[in-house]
């Protein structure tokens, strides 16, 4: 059995890793961008707060839909098209030259991003039986912290050695640069990316019946249970709220680092984007290795809440032990506490919603959470940058941020139902 997981690991992760790689890129590195293009644009830190923020704005109106078009039309087609119309709405936002334009085109990035993130945890349940799927989500998921470790130098590398090309600013190639990628990307989905087992001409017969027999005796012991199996079930479930309101305090812990650590690491005092993208990939670097660290153990003694709560508390403390060190060393050890804490709570508590729905209750109960939950995408980087223009300084940012981490850990505390039970 482990073989045959291996080759279904070596053709589908690559894919999905790398996608969701520009994804995460094309969603955040409009802190990079922050450095100069505000300035630009006449926008000050609460009206770039607001417009980073506004992507979950039309993340939000969309994910529902677009995750059971995925359900209905298969991920091989629905994803390609998702990646395709964030890399053109990220290379457009190269072009804009007034604030209103920049609200507009990270709105409809959301839209058109949406369904994805939840639309590949409901895919990975199609291949993966549950006692695997904290550590193959922690694979997929490393990629946010691939994106801080070499998309950060990238990013800085590009912003300090475009500038004056062809007339454009430097922040309007680095979107050109990471946007234009995604078609490649969506094309390789549509040859590459099998949208079940049986679809893949890579495993022989009794390597998908071996698969498909091991979900579908899950799937039974599910509904022998009693889970909601229907799209209208999973909207009304009460575990799912629940995890909605876990997952929003994980978002603006995610999304408090990623759209301002640029900014923190240039609070430190080093100012050249260079240095600053070389910088950013210590924290992410960190938690990466967390990141693996939880999953293993939370998959070999099958166990979810203890180690997510541990999580929480380790991202909340770095977050917050951030905003009172005064030493720049001492800060980025505790940032990357902080990113450590906060991707493997993510890995952990995804693991969740597939233990406790089926069928389309899985579809649409896995995008209400992300959909639900990633409002704290926008409501962090909003307050973050409001807390920054009144005091000029990213330290109450942080401290919210690392309530909302300790707050998450308190929900896990408290949440027992079905797929939490285990210690």
């Amino acid at each position: 059995m482990n073989d045959v997981y291996r080759t279904i690991s070596l053709r589908v992760l690559p894919v999905l890793f790398v996608s969701f790689l520009f994804n995460f890129l094309d969603r955040v590195n409009v802190g990079f961008a922050n450095l100069s293009m505000s300035a630009t644009l006449g926008m000050d830190s609460a009206a770039y707060g607001f417009g980073a923020g506004l992507f979950f704005v039309g993340y939000f109106f969309f994910e529902i839909p677009s995750n059971l078009a995925l359900y209905r039309f298969g991920a091989r087609i629905w994803i390609a098209r998702i990646v395709f119309s964030w890399g053109v709405l990220t290379t457009l936002t190269a072009f804009v030259s007034h604030p209103w334009q920049f609200y507009t085109l990270r709105f409809l990035l959301g839209a058109a991003e949406a369904g994805f993130f939840p639309g590949i945890i409901l895919y990975l349940t199609w291949w993966y039986p549950s006692a695997m799927r904290a550590r193959i989500q922690a694979v997929f998921l490393s990629a946010i912290a691939v994106t801080g470790i070499l998309g950060g130098p990238v990013s800085g590398l590009i912003l300090s050695s475009s500038h004056g090309w062809l007339g454009m600013a430097d922040w309007q190639w680095l979107f050109l640069l990471e946007g234009t990628p995604c078609f490649l990307v969506a094309v390789w989905i549509f040859c590459a990316l099998p949208d079940k087992p049986a679809d893949a001409r890579w495993l022989d017969a009794g390597s998908k019946k071996l698969v498909e027999d091991a979900l579908r005796a899950e799937e039974d012991d599910r509904r022998r249970m009693g889970a909601p199996e229907s799209a209208l079930s999973g909207l009304r479930n009460t575990a799912v709220w629940k995890l909605c309101a876990i997952y929003f305090c994980q978002a603006m812990g995610l999304y408090g680092i990623t759209f301002w650590l640029p900014e923190v690491i240039k609070e430190l005092g080093w100012n050249n984007p260079a240095q600053i993208g070389f910088i950013t990939a210590i924290p992410w670097t960190v938690a990466v290795i967390l990141m693996f660290l939880f999953s293993t153990i939370s998959d070999r003694f099958r166990a979810r809440r203890v180690p997510a709560i541990v999580a929480a508390v380790i991202g909340s403390a770095g977050f917050i032990l951030c905003a009172v060190f005064q030493s720049p060393i001492a800060d980025i050890a505790a940032i990357s506490f902080g990113a450590g804490g906060v991707l493997s709570l993510i890995a952990i508590t995804w693991s969740f919603p597939s233990a406790i729905l089926s069928g389309a209750a899985a579809a649409a109960g896995i995008a209400l959470i992300n959909s639900v939950g990633n409002l704290g995408g926008f409501c962090s980087p909003t307050l973050i940058g409001i807390l920054v223009k009144r005091t000029g300084s990213l330290d109450d940012g942080m401290i919210l941020t690392g309530i909302f981490l300790a707050l998450a850990g308190v929900l896990l505390f408290v949440f027992n139902d079905a797929g939490a039970k285990t210690k």
